[in-house]
């Protein structure tokens, strides 16, 4: 990553972009504004920006068709900021690969605080074994990437943080507040549905079964732990 964070905004309301260039420029990042989903794709293309914060309304694409086009190459942590605040709206861009949605009017504190916590670094803890591995896939703590049948699998960086800090804690029980402080920071310890909609994320793309999980197990309103194969829980 830079010195200095790079992030694009993809925002149709040229006094939005403006708002948020200012105050992400006043807190040390380096910042692009675009107001079309065609401008963005190809802004992420030539710039490879660290962070991408998109509108879903933009006049010529929708924002979930354009979080596709970026998520079928490229791993950018991306925030929705978007005035829909259905469930369905949500879920379908969270689906397509966005790592947080916060709706508008919003506050730029919480917005900061959101963009720190996608761009934190994943830092393998000293004596920390690189290689998680069960029959179906390896999780690579060292190289950040999940490998099954011989091919890397996509995950978003959220994804990717939550199955890393239960990969650093394999067969432990690993609280809610605890996954949700490590992956999301202090300020969203109590946000248990960010954990069952990147859960069920997950589960889709490493269990054979995901509506019957080997692996990826929960604890109802205790946690969840990576179990690997055979081993048993370790309490």
């Amino acid at each position: 990553m830079h010195d200095a964070p790079r992030v694009l905004v993809v925002d149709d309301e040229a006094a939005l972009r403006r708002a948020l260039e200012i105050n992400l420029s006043a807190h040390g990042y380096v910042v692009e504004v675009v107001g079309t989903g065609e401008h963005a794709v190809d802004a992420v293309a030539r710039d490879l920006p660290d962070l991408v914060v998109i509108d879903l309304g933009l006049p010529d694409m929708g924002g979930v068709e354009v979080i596709r086009a970026i998520r079928a190459w490229n791993r950018v942590p991306i925030i929705v900021l978007s005035a829909r605040d259905a469930e369905r709206d949500k879920v379908a861009a969270l689906d397509a690969g966005a790592d947080d949605y916060m709706t508008k009017p919003f506050g730029i504190d919480e917005l900061l605080a959101r963009i720190r916590a996608a761009l934190r670094r994943i830092e393998v803890p000293p004596g920390a074994e690189p290689l998680v591995q069960t029959d179906r896939f390896t999780v690579d703590l060292m190289a950040q990437r999940v490998i099954r049948d011989g091919a890397e699998v996509r995950l978003t960086p959220t994804e990717w943080h939550m199955v890393e800090v239960l990969a650093r804690h394999r067969g432990r029980l690993v609280s809610q507040r605890q996954l949700l402080q490590e992956v999301w920071g202090p300020a969203y310890e109590d946000e248990t549905h960010y954990l069952r909609v990147y859960m069920a994320q997950i589960r889709r793309k490493l269990e054979d079964d995901p509506a019957n999980p080997q692996y990826f197990i929960t604890e109802a309103g205790r946690g969840y732990r990576l179990l690997l194969d055979g081993a048993e829980p370790i309490d």
